[in-house]
């Protein structure tokens, strides 16, 4: 089964990240249905290991909890992550919990990014703090990031939208390309006829 681990980087219980990060699992599982597939899903809430992780700063190892979590997102189909939005950019805790990864662990991992904040003039941190950060990870970024303000919970429509756009571009990217059909009992495929020729077949 395709697993997505959602990485919420939230401070506060209870918090408006860790409330954008379920609305986002719920949509992307509600995607997968839609789909005909189903995902299996795991939340992290980074908090939870805070102390682990900037002991793993200053000793370059791991506890066996907190490299079980990274072995997790390493080995996840997809990621969903989420951070409140700190003096413009992405929270440090947020931030540390990627930079102890190994390097190319997320590299060509669908991730989706959301972020929230107390104002709507930090919504610009998805596209100059989030996108910069995955794409130097290598990672594969949905188009669409999901950002909310406060006052986006009480127009829950609009965000809801967003969210469930974000959600079926994930599970999208989660689905096999299309094949070319195999040619059948090893016959050619047909030829192509180059475009001179056709053109001179429609002069007549």
């Amino acid at each position: 089964m395709t697993r997505v681990v959602v990485v919420t980087a939230g401070l506060s219980q209870p918090s408006s990240t860790r409330l954008l990060a379920d609305r986002l699992a719920a949509a992307v599982q509600a995607a997968a249905g839609t789909r005909g597939g189903a995902v299996e899903l795991e939340v992290v809430e980074v908090r939870e290991h805070a102390r682990e992780l900037t002991n793993q700063l200053l000793t370059g190892f791991a506890t066996e909890a907190l490299a079980g979590v990274q072995e997790r997102v390493q080995q996840a189909d997809a990621l969903v992550v989420v951070t409140p939005i700190f003096s413009a950019s992405y929270s440090g805790l947020f931030k540390t919990f990627f930079d102890v990864l190994p390097p190319e662990s997320l590299a060509g991992k669908p991730v989706l990014v959301a972020a929230t904040a107390g104002s709507a003039r930090h919504a610009l941190a998805l596209d100059h703090a989030l996108r910069p950060l995955f794409a130097h990870l290598r990672a594969v970024v949905v188009p669409t990031g999901v950002f909310a303000a406060t006052e986006d919970w009480a127009d829950g429509g609009a965000l809801d939208a967003r969210v469930a756009r974000a959600a079926g571009e994930l599970v999208d990217l989660l689905r096999p390309a299309p094949r070319a059909p195999e040619p059948v009992d090893g016959a050619a495929p047909e030829a192509v006829v180059p475009f001179a020729r056709l053109l001179a077949r429609s002069r007549g």
